[in-house]
């Protein structure tokens, strides 16, 4: 490995650009945030080191033996967050990437690029939550940002936000630097847009065209030895700095060396961004789908251990990835029935069991939708709900367990989810799905927004058909009626005021309302809402007696009352699903 004479930016993306940089298959995806590509941008403008990245020179006679990437561009968190694979082999020597991988990649979308993160609050099938952004350098900005360290201010912004500056911004796209290969080209540009006179944005422009254009800034060591076993050992140890490295991602870089008629990595990304597209959607990894592959293909103790993804069990792995994705697009399937999503599943390990079982058994779409399959669709949510509602059974000791949990359904769930049998095992390990008294009345004062109280709202009123409708969590007694001035006007004192703004969030204020009528219902008092909704007495009366809606009324002051008595009726029915 030798030390070799550093390349401009400039140089270092057009290699990029060109795909004689590449990247190797053991590479991790891209994850730095904006952040951090604006505080390496100004890194490179205040002159500060950046590191040196490591190369691998491949020659063409190796080459041809692996499968390569390109890097990120165009970066989109749902719609295209991996790098692109590159379909050809080379013909002739490439560089692989080995240590500098986010930093090149960062280079690379802010010069040439766009970023398109979720903004928060929205829903993630929105389309307009990923606004395409590009990396602008405001050339009005003197000051050094004291909370960042910063001297320059780059920022991610849409072009509609650039177009509007604001105060004394004067906003620049980066990307257009990328074309200004003189200094001349700077003057010109700042001519142009009456700038010349301005020696601050004289001055950042020319320094910023050479940093990108003349400054010697890439710094690197270049191993030329064709060996790919040590190259992997050079790559698991410098990647230990930087952006963490999990072991995953090691042990994914072990699987796509080893796999033979597929790509490891891609096959693996592409069922994490179909898995997480289904139903309502899930958040997924691939930390989830390799722990699945090992759980579903009867390997070892789908433990992320090195000697789990040795090379005959990466070969089963392989010959059985098949069966692994359409069992795992079926629970996805399955679970979304159940009217879960990423809003509300805190631990995606519970869902592991169920995988099994599913491909175990070779179960399809009918299964979902059979009337015969309907206790063992209502046993297997009941089981996950549990689960995920008692603390502390998917924490410690979780791959000892999914490997007692799969033995369990080998053996006993030929024909049926084994759920007494699961529950003994579960038992046996200190991990019992029987709740105390302590912790139901934990549970019937779950909060709105709480991740568990989707799931627990189901089992509570088990007759909400999820597999069909999208149920919203609605507030019984509106929210906007518990507002502090409303409520004064009603001469409340401040200590009930404050009791009453607590008590509107919790379960006994809730109901699950399929997604019209809870928009129908907005700020309306429960007996209005139902008088309005349910014209027969006998229908209305069903609807109370089934969502325990006894006593609710038209007015502020029997709220409390109400709010006592569905919370003992609450805590009734939680004993009867949960004990």
């Amino acid at each position: 490995m030798a030390y070799q004479t550093p390349i401009t930016v400039r140089e270092a993306v057009d290699a990029i650009w060109t795909n004689d940089y590449v990247l190797p298959a053991i590479q991790r995806e891209f994850v730095w945030k904006p952040e951090q590509i604006c505080r390496l941008f100004d890194s490179l403008m205040q002159g500060f080191p950046v590191g040196s990245f490591l190369f691998w020179k491949i020659e063409k006679e190796t080459s041809t033996k692996f499968t390569f990437y390109g890097f990120v561009r165009d970066y989109h968190e749902r719609d295209r967050p991996h790098c692109p694979p590159l379909g050809n082999p080379p013909e002739g020597s490439v560089t692989a990437v080995l240590d500098g991988q986010q930093r090149l990649t960062a280079l690379n979308i802010g010069l040439r690029g766009s970023l398109a993160h979720k903004e928060p609050y929205k829903r993630w099938n929105n389309p307009d939550a990923f606004p395409r952004t590009r990396l602008y350098l405001d050339l009005g900005h003197s000051s050094i940002s004291e909370d960042r360290n910063l001297a320059y201010r780059f920022e991610f912004l849409t072009d509609e936000r650039a177009k509007s500056p604001r105060d004394n911004e004067t906003w620049f796209l980066v990307s257009d630097v990328y074309a200004m290969k003189d200094p001349y080209a700077v003057i010109k540009y700042l001519s142009a847009n009456n700038l010349a006179g301005n020696e601050t944005a004289v001055g950042k422009l020319s320094q910023l065209q050479k940093v990108v254009h003349t400054d010697p800034v890439v710094s690197f060591y270049q191993e030329k030895n064709q060996d790919i076993e040590k190259v992997l050992n050079i790559f698991i140890r410098t990647n230990s700095g930087g952006t963490i490295l999990s072991y995953s991602d090691l042990l994914l870089s072990i699987a796509s060396s080893q796999w033979k008629n597929r790509d490891a990595r891609q096959e693996i990304h592409n069922l994490v961004d179909e898995l997480n597209k289904i139903r309502d959607g899930f958040d997924f990894s691939k930390d989830f789908v390799l722990k699945a592959g090992l759980m579903i293909a009867d390997i070892g103790s789908v433990g992320f251990k090195v000697t789990n993804f040795n090379r005959d069990n990466m070969k089963t792995l392989e010959q059985q990835w098949d069966r692994i994705s359409s069992g795992l697009k079926m629970t996805a399937d399955l679970v979304g029935s159940f009217g879960l999503s990423r809003e509300n599943i805190r631990a995606d390990s519970a869902l592991l069991p169920i995988a099994y079982y599913v491909s175990m058994r070779g179960l399809d779409w009918t299964y979902i939708a059979s009337s015969a399959a309907a206790d063992d669709r209502r046993a297997i949510k009941s089981w996950l709900i549990r689960s995920l509602l008692k603390s502390g059974i998917w924490g410690s000791g979780l791959d000892v367990l999914l490997t007692a949990l799969r033995d369990v359904i080998a053996k006993h769930g030929q024909l049926r989810f084994p759920v007494t049998e699961l529950e003994a095992e579960m038992r046996a390990r200190g991990k019992s799905l029987v709740f105390a008294d302590e912790e139901i009345d934990a549970l019937v004062e779950v909060k709105y927004g709480n991740r568990e109280l989707f799931g627990l709202m189901t089992i509570l009123f088990p007759f909400v058909d999820t597999s069909v409708n999208q149920f919203h969590i609605d507030h019984v007694y509106p929210q906007t009626a518990f507002h502090a001035n409303k409520l004064k006007k009603l001469e409340f004192s401040d200590a009930l005021i404050s009791e009453l703004q607590i008590k509107k969030d919790q379960l006994p204020n809730l109901q699950l309302l399929s997604g019209i009528p809870n928009q129908e219902k907005s700020g309306s008092l429960p007996k209005f809402w139902l008088e309005k909704t349910y014209t027969s007495e006998t229908d209305r009366a069903d609807y109370v007696s089934r969502h325990g809606l006894a006593g609710c009324g038209d007015d502020m002051g029997l709220f409390l009352s109400f709010y006592d008595n569905r919370r003992l009726w609450l805590k009734q029915q939680l004993k009867l699903v949960l004990v």
